[in-house]
């Protein structure tokens, strides 16, 4: 094989569904993912953190051929605009089905694309990028082996995949589920919020705990190398010094911040 991969090539036929939601999800939960009321932004500290670490693991651009970034599930591109001061030189692509939410991406990243996760739905060859940055999407997907197939689809072997998702076993989640509360981060109905704390409905439809991430990614093809925990940008101001002590544990952390690598 030549040292020079391929960049990305659009596809022709038009994406068929959400990036969150799977191909056969019912119209309201679409319906839902492009309401310009629902969050599609990550916290900047955890941004900050998984932009370190992508950087870390793709190292300076090289003279001629930087590296392929995609972020899957883009949102309003804050995730993306947060790491592209770390991959300068290298190149950054958001990617997402809402077309609400590509408008507000469109002028903080160089380029976006209208996609899905499944089915060979994202617009770009197989084996063309070099890193998957899929920050706070995984909890939203209907169908996540689907996704992690797409995602591996489109990563070259070895590339990166920096993944970001909401504990289900963080430190306070625990003493919650102990006092017989809903987990914060969980939800049971896309309208309102019931037996946890908060007020905002996000449409979270899984959580994970450490080992059920590392469980699932080993069994998707890839390899985990390094987990890392981030803060909650919802804990309660008095709280959010032991929220940040958690982070040094990432079974206990809000945030479960994973580097891993297609196999």
């Amino acid at each position: 094989m030549s040292d020079r991969r391929a960049a990305p090539r659009p596809v022709t036929a038009a994406p068929r569904c959400a990036l969150k939601p799977a191909a056969r999800s019912a119209p309201a939960l679409r319906d839902f993912y492009e309401d310009p009321a629902v969050p599609v932004a990550s916290g900047a500290e955890r941004s900050r953190r998984q932009a370190r670490m992508l950087a870390r693991a793709l190292g300076p651009a090289g003279v001629g051929r930087p590296a392929t970034v995609l972020d899957i599930g883009c949102g309003d591109g804050t995730a993306a605009a947060v790491a592209l001061p770390y991959l300068r030189g290298h190149r950054v692509i958001g990617v997402d089905w809402s077309q609400d939410a590509l408008r507000r991406a469109a002028p903080r990243l160089p380029a976006v694309v209208r996609g899905e996760l499944t089915d060979g739905g994202l617009p770009f060859a197989a084996r063309s990028a070099d890193a998957v940055l899929f920050s706070e999407v995984i909890e939203h997907v209907v169908d996540p082996d689907a996704a992690l197939d797409e995602l591996r689809r489109v990563l070259r072997p070895g590339g990166h995949l920096l993944l970001s998702t909401p504990n289900l076993a963080a430190w306070y989640n625990r003493g919650l589920l102990l006092a017989g509360v809903q987990p914060v981060f969980s939800e049971v109905s896309l309208r309102g919020v019931h037996g946890r704390p908060g007020s905002q409905v996000v449409g979270h439809l899984r959580l994970y705990t450490a080992r059920a991430l590392r469980g699932f990614l080993a069994a998707s093809g890839f390899e985990v190398t390094a987990m890392a925990g981030a803060p909650f940008h919802g804990v309660p101001r008095p709280l959010r010094g032991l929220d940040r002590v958690a982070c040094r544990l990432p079974s206990l952390a809000s945030i479960l911040l994973v580097h891993a690598r297609r196999v």
